[in-house]
């Protein structure tokens, strides 16, 4: 069973990395467009809503966008703009010092008349008064820094993938740039209140709860800037 298996293993490792062995070489490709896996699924079809007649008496049909209606994101498929702009600092200084000192002694003046003995079978310079006298000291000292400084500027659409029971919105969306050989990628999703959502369709990303904000890339760049893997779990693991 296990040469079947390490068989198998053998035959599928090529396959899992001829992905990466072709964006080495060709660079890395954009993702396929598409709504979020969470609101449907990319090969499903949907289908296109009838046209509705006009009414009576209007220029309107039934259903169209007017200027008097809400134009702002509320329902599974809506889109609407995030602007995230992220100029955050931090800076935190600890430093800690801890000292203790301790002095004991014990002595045995009197022991059912037998210091006296004992004085003989002991060393010399026995001192029934002074048997055991301890002492000890212990310091620390430490210190440490730490300084953080993070600025992002960005707008990115995303799309409503889902409403909760009490109204708010579940939104995600993901932008890819190419240039070259480097791609750059731009996700956000999280759940915002429509209230919060102003009357241009756009909402700040200091809006959003539970936030997941994302912002990397991938290619010739990404690739050299990373540590190796192989070095990588050495000092995680290293117990030095």
């Amino acid at each position: 069973m296990r040469p079947a298996l390490a068989a198998t293993l053998l035959l599928i490792a090529p396959l899992a990395a001829c992905s990466t062995v072709t964006e080495a070489v060709k660079g890395p490709e954009l993702a396929p467009v598409g709504y979020p896996a969470q609101l449907a699924p990319m090969t499903q079809q949907f289908a296109q809503p009838a046209p509705q007649p006009a009414s009576a008496n209007s220029l309107w049909r039934t259903g169209a966008r007017t200027f008097f209606n809400d134009q702002r994101a509320s329902k599974v498929g809506d889109i609407l703009t995030v602007q995230i702009d992220i100029d955050d600092s931090a800076t935190t200084k600890n430093q800690t010092a801890t000292s203790r000192a301790s002095n004991s002694s014990l002595g045995v003046p009197n022991f059912l008349g037998l210091e006296s003995s004992l004085g003989k079978v002991l060393p010399g310079g026995y001192d029934p008064a002074n048997m055991v006298n301890t002492k000890s000291g212990f310091s620390n000292a430490g210190s440490g820094a730490v300084t953080r400084s993070e600025k992002i500027s960005l707008t990115i659409a995303a799309v409503v993938s889902g409403v909760m029971p009490n109204g708010n919105l579940i939104i995600q969306g993901t932008q890819e740039v190419r240039t070259n050989a480097e791609l750059r990628q731009l996700t956000v999703a999280g759940i915002v209140r429509p209230e919060d959502i102003s009357s241009a369709n756009t909402i700040k990303h200091t809006q959003i709860a539970e936030a997941r904000i994302s912002y990397g890339g991938r290619g010739d760049i990404s690739r050299v800037q990373k540590t190796p893997a192989g070095q990588s779990l050495v000092e995680k693991f290293s117990p030095f």
